[in-house]
């Protein structure tokens, strides 16, 4: 759907409007009419950008959360170019997800959406894609100057290292302790740097 700038305002109204329903409110306890009200559009309009209804809807946060999570994390996450940028953006991540703590309005509607579905997998696809890219621009960096050891492979532990800040998101929004969060940023960061120690 090719749209307006004013329609494209107005999508985005409606996205904002969700996902600050969905927050104050959980995912499930959000109704289109909560919706409309808030965001002060008919249920011609809603229909008309997102013309499933609900889970159109909630594709459409997940998206936009999903770009927030990388827009949160700069421009730390873009610039690792040293380690005191890498220990900038650790505390930049935990200081996020502390923030949020149970309350992340990605994966809420991606849980509503159904986590098996192509669509949820699409939009976390991405969005892991996306961060993983640049931790690895970052680890690749830092093996140019010398302090990450040059024979390790930067997309793979870019992948590790996500794959346990995911695990501690999870067992923060489940617990409500970002101890696990702390835990696998600082445990990846320092296996990285000691990578050129072993190397020399």
């Amino acid at each position: 759907m090719t749209l307006t700038r004013k329609g494209a305002a107005t999508r985005q109204r409606i996205v904002d409007g969700a996902a600050e329903q969905i927050r104050e409110q959980g995912v499930f306890a959000v109704r289109l009419e909560d919706v409309m009200a808030r965001t002060a559009t008919s249920k011609s309009q809603l229909f008309h950008y997102f013309p499933g209804g609900k889970d159109d809807l909630l594709l459409a946060v997940a998206r936009h959360e999903a770009d927030q999570v990388i827009t949160d994390q700069q421009p730390e996450l873009g610039s690792l170019t040293s380690w005191t940028a890498w220990d900038e953006w650790r505390d930049k991540v935990l200081a996020r997800y502390r923030g949020r703590g149970s309350d992340c309005p990605l994966h809420t509607a991606l849980a509503q959406l159904g986590g098996t579905t192509d669509a949820a997998r699409v939009v976390a696809g991405e969005l892991l894609d996306r961060w993983q890219h640049q931790l690895a621009n970052g680890i690749r960096h830092m093996q140019s100057r010398g302090g990450i050891a040059p024979g390790l492979d930067a997309d793979r532990e870019a992948a590790a290292l996500l794959a346990g800040i995911q695990g501690g998101v999870l067992i923060l929004m489940t617990t409500g302790s970002s101890a696990h969060l702390e835990a696998a940023l600082d445990s990846g960061i320092a296996h990285l740097r000691a990578s050129a120690r072993r190397h020399r």
